[in-house]
């Protein structure tokens, strides 16, 4: 039987299956941000809400299942054997680029600080400390579009040819490749070419961390 449970435990499952949160799921979909909200599954009143047809229609267009493969989920959720569960994977923080390059919000290693982000599960081969930040803008495509997740690891090796996230200590926060890597400088290839390539001193670089996965 179809219920108003179900099929939020199903846009949930979907939001999890693509390394998202609801919150990330619906703006990948070009929903508000709030729009899958656990507030938002409740009217005033207390009455369960429904997601609506257009926003159902817009996540599976976003996310490339079909109906059907929605459907299935809406089936499959509830009714999963226990010892077929799939193992929850721990939680990190989400944060965007914007926070990224914000003060306050990172320690000198590159590391998260405080309390009250937003969270998605951990890919499975990212190791401690590894955190996820959400591409906003064009500035990294074709490679990465707006509203992928990219999982960044501080504690990584980072080697030429890495994919890596900088921060520079004026605050701008920016992916590309690590070209070479000395003891005065790093040479960056950017992912976009209509953008160019950078050349840092190592006395700009507030820090950097190694990307070690995807959504995409």
């Amino acid at each position: 039987m179809l219920s108003h449970e179900r099929v939020w435990a199903a846009i949930d499952a979907l939001a999890a299956e693509h390394s998202l949160s609801a919150s990330g799921l619906a703006k990948r979909a070009g929903l508000d941000s709030t729009a899958f909200n656990k507030s938002k599954r409740l009217s005033a009143d207390g009455r369960p809400r429904w997601p609506s047809t257009e926003s159902l229609a817009k996540i599976i267009e976003a996310t490339g299942v079909t109906l059907g493969d929605l459907f299935a989920l809406v089936e499959e959720h509830p009714r999963r054997p226990v010892g077929r569960m799939r193992q929850r994977r721990p939680a990190v923080p989400l944060l965007g680029f914007a926070q990224a390059g914000a003060g306050g919000f990172f320690d000198d290693a590159g590391f998260p600080v405080g309390q009250g982000w937003e969270e998605i599960e951990l890919p499975a081969g990212a190791g401690e400390g590894a955190y996820a930040l959400q591409v906003q803008g064009d500035s990294m495509l074709p490679l990465y579009r707006d509203g992928d997740v990219l999982i960044v690891e501080p504690g990584a090796q980072v080697r030429k040819g890495d994919r890596v996230v900088v921060k520079i200590i004026s605050g701008e926060v920016t992916a590309k490749v690590l070209a070479s890597r000395s003891t005065e400088a790093i040479e960056l290839v950017s992912l976009n070419p209509a953008h160019p390539d950078r050349t840092v001193s190592t006395a700009e670089i507030e820090w950097m961390a190694r990307i070690v996965w995807a959504s995409q």
